[in-house]
């Protein structure tokens, strides 16, 4: 079997068909993974103060089990993104549904926090897992010349979930409505009812054609690629010729991980460069932020905890619509330019606005107006680093490349950071927060210059000439 050699067109003929029905299943029955963590991690910031005290915990404990969260992705992409390689993309995407369903549920339960730093460290796993099976199997279905507006529109939904969990905890917060101790519980079973109906679109989806072609399975791809074209046809579609090369390649029933290592560090080193870089940098910037925003309403402007969720609708707003209108942008003038522009402005916004927040020069409102533009630009770079990672790397190595880099530029970026502003915001003092407002400015302009540097021009391009397979036969 090892020895198979294997001449397909699957990657030619997934590439050439139109935008259709197919395709709009595939966004919606996946992309939920990003409003699952947008729901996840909005509610964790939002009801933070409801379960700071309902479980008699401290800011720093705050940070702490949303670094847990964190960690737990960290985990969960590195196990389920090396099983999903091996094991196949569409087996993954149904057990990382299941793993994250279970413990988003298991969070209202918690009593102290051990238990729900435990319970968020299971629900993280789950979630980091659906990003490395989720974004492979995504990427290989996508035809090329839509991947990038694609990708970043599925990246930007993270908000729609904000936005769900924002406006949820507004309601869970009513005193009038549930007890201070209740609310913030049933507020968790949201995401495991999204998560419960969202199993159910995800069995018309099939397994990748491009895994399965690499191992030793390209007769069931080709089989699924024949469905799909049929699809097309009987909607009135008539398909282009397929014009590209077959590709050959080596049959084999998995990769070794000496030789992912050899690919990562040997064949690609400036690629990992970029892409550590990349992650690490939006991953601190997010997490920092975005974990502990609810703390900066209430420590340092007053806001009151049940109004939090309503400060959130205007900053979802702007991170929803970044990548939605600069998407395209990133499939017609390219990559290279617009990740490194995103990545840059987004840095020196966040400087800006921190110096007023230092001077006490800005409201809770205009602090919201200020995070709303900057993430407008952070968004869409945010989701064009998972882009990156996904596709800049060979095919054999697509999942567990992802949960690599996001393994590292989480574990890096994401699980210090709001531990770090949990401890900054605790101080009481703006200066210290802004201290740590510097240093995800400095993060994000640093990456944006490696980008430009060393980045890959990917757009409009089949993922097996941006990265040959592994397996490629001259």
């Amino acid at each position: 079997m090892e020895s198979t050699i294997i001449e397909t067109d699957i990657p030619a003929r997934l590439d050439r068909l139109p935008w259709g029905r197919f395709h709009w299943l595939v966004v919606c029955a996946l992309g939920i993974t990003w409003v699952l963590d947008g729901l996840e991690v909005t509610l964790a910031g939002t009801l933070a103060d409801a379960i700071r005290g309902s479980l008699r915990l401290t800011s720093a404990d705050v940070g702490f089990a949303g670094t847990a969260y964190v960690l737990g992705a960290v985990c969960g992409a590195l196990f389920f993104g090396w099983l999903t390689d091996r094991l196949g993309r569409r087996m993954l995407f149904f057990i990382t549904l299941t793993v994250y369903m279970t413990f988003a549920a298991a969070t209202a339960f918690s009593w102290n926090i051990a238990s729900f730093a435990a319970f968020r460290f299971l629900t993280g796993a789950g979630i980091g897992g659906e990003y490395a099976a989720i974004n492979s199997t995504i990427q290989e279905l996508i035809p090329a010349r839509y991947r990038g507006r694609t990708d970043l529109a599925i990246n930007g939904s993270f908000w729609i979930g904000a936005a769900i969990g924002s406006g949820s905890s507004v309601v869970v917060l009513d005193a009038a409505l549930f007890a201070p101790d209740k609310g913030w519980r049933i507020a968790f079973f949201v995401g495991a009812v999204l998560a419960a109906v969202i199993y159910f679109m995800r069995l018309w989806i099939p397994e990748s054609p491009r895994w399965l072609m690499t191992h030793n399975l390209a007769d069931e791809g080709s089989a699924i690629v024949d469905a799909i074209e049929e699809n097309f046809r009987s909607r009135g579609h008539t398909l282009p010729p397929v014009t590209a090369p077959p590709s050959r390649l080596r049959g084999r029933s998995h990769t070794p991980l000496r030789e992912v290592l050899a690919t990562l560090f040997h064949l690609y080193p400036r690629r990992t460069l970029v892409g550590f870089a990349l992650m690490a940098a939006q991953a601190f910037f997010y997490n920092a932020i975005f974990f502990t925003y609810a703390l900066v309403l209430t420590d340092f402007y007053q806001v009151g905890r049940d109004r939090v969720g309503l400060y959130i609708l205007p900053f979802a707003a702007g991170n929803f619509f970044g990548p939605l209108i600069l998407g395209r942008a990133f499939d017609t003038v390219g990559r290279r330019p617009m990740i490194a522009l995103t990545y840059a402005v987004s840095g020196l916004l966040l400087a800006i606005s921190g110096a007023l927040f230092v001077r006490g020069a800005i409201t809770a409102e205009q602090q919201t107006a200020a995070w709303m533009v900057i993430f407008f630009f952070a968004s869409a770079a945010a989701s064009s680093a998972y882009l990156t990672v996904s596709e800049i790397f060979p095919l054999e190595i697509r999942a567990l490349a992802i949960a690599v880099f996001f393994a590292i530029g989480t574990g890096v970026g994401g699980a210090i950071g709001p531990w770090l502003f949990g401890a900054l915001i605790g101080t009481g003092s703006r200066v210290s927060v802004f201290m740590g407002y510097l240093a995800g400015s400095a993060l994000m302009i640093g990456a944006g210059i490696i980008q430009w540097l060393w980045g890959v021009a990917a757009e409009r391009k089949s993922l097996e000439d941006v990265a040959r397979p592994l397996t490629y036969e001259d």
